[in-house]
């Protein structure tokens, strides 16, 4: 009897030991694929190609376009906020109030700003196909998000 409980004690010990193993190992795989938090305003998506032939023409500019998302229930005033790319072009939101839950596209062509679409009124591109860099900052010049593509270059950040 006392080798059969000495085997079953081992057993017992045994599972309990590999259980807890396994408890604690999930928790540290889990918080590999852990995404940070969203932040509250964001580059959200960028056409830095437009797509068809690059003939400079309005529409071919508005084609180019990179989006700003407000992902919070209030509103934030983007007054004085700026868009820049890696070559120092620079977009200043003027009076723009954008809503909660809300995106705004900013062009860089010309047209009428509504809520949902600015515009720069440039008659070049900005966005360099091969690469570059949109960072946002807000209106005190801190760094609020960037996105990159092509060589993965990142803006300067302070």
């Amino acid at each position: 009897m006392s080798k059969s409980f000495t085997t079953r004690g081992l057993t017992a010990a045994a599972l309990t030991v590999g259980a807890l193993t396994a408890a604690l190992a999930v928790p540290a795989t889990a918080a590999d694929h852990h995404r940070a938090p969203r932040p509250s305003v964001e580059i959200s998506d960028v056409q830095y190609n437009s797509p068809g032939r690059d003939d400079r023409s309005n529409r071919s500019l508005n084609a180019e376009w990179v989006e700003i998302t407000n992902n919070t229930r209030r509103a934030v005033d983007l007054d004085g906020w700026t868009l820049r790319d890696e070559d120092g072009h620079r977009y200043t939101f003027d009076g723009y109030r954008l809503e909660g839950r809300s995106t705004v596209r900013v062009h860089t062509g010309q047209g009428r700003d509504s809520r949902t679409d600015v515009y720069q009124g440039r008659r070049h591109y900005v966005w360099n196909n091969d690469s570059d860099t949109a960072t946002l900052r807000n209106d005190r010049g801190r760094f609020v998000d960037d996105e990159s593509w092509g060589r993965h270059r990142h803006g300067d950040r302070r």
